[in-house]
């Protein structure tokens, strides 16, 4: 079930290059996360559920398995954008996601955009998983629109003026 997100928070992206998770046995993927807030986005929740719901009526005959895609914010309090008042979706990909400015321009690294903590459309498949690995319902990613400038999260860029004083003593150099 394809759903797609509005107007959500950037975290963790990784659109470019395929990235390793946690598990030494994981494959790279494709992977983003994608923040809602409760208030703002919650017709795209809503959304979310409905397909959860299907999901969990036609793959696991109505019983919900215990891991989904969808989580809630306070399971992270002490990640940049995570929290009380938000809920999050990680999705991956072995397919590179199609990544898009505001006018449906292709974007490439180089652009800077779309950045962890930005605003952005996406849309994700959730799925049903019930196989030797376990039972669950999983996002696959499928496309990411830049929306909006966000604050960054993590550390951002840093001020080099303020690492380094400038070398005047030509004596000194190596």
């Amino acid at each position: 079930m394809n759903v797609t997100l509005n107007n959500v928070r950037l975290s963790f992206p990784a659109l470019w290059e395929a990235r390793k998770g946690p598990d030494a046995n994981s494959k790279a993927s494709y992977q983003a996360a994608f923040l809602l807030d409760k208030k703002d986005n919650a017709k795209d929740i809503e959304a979310v559920k409905a397909a959860i719901a299907a999901i969990t009526k036609d793959t696991f005959k109505g019983k919900q398995p215990p891991k989904i895609a969808l989580r809630d914010g306070s399971e992270k309090p002490d990640v940049d954008g995570y929290g009380e008042g938000v809920m999050f979706i990680n999705a991956r990909s072995d397919k590179r996601p199609h990544v898009v400015g505001r006018k449906m321009e292709q974007l490439s690294p180089d652009d800077g955009i779309p950045y962890a903590g930005c605003y952005v459309n996406a849309t994700i498949r959730l799925w049903g998983q019930d196989n030797q690995y376990g039972k669950r319902i999983n996002a696959q990613l499928r496309a990411v629109q830049f929306v909006k400038k966000g604050d960054s999260f993590g550390e951002g860029d840093i001020d080099i003026s303020k690492e380094f004083k400038p070398l005047d003593n030509e004596e000194d150099a190596i």
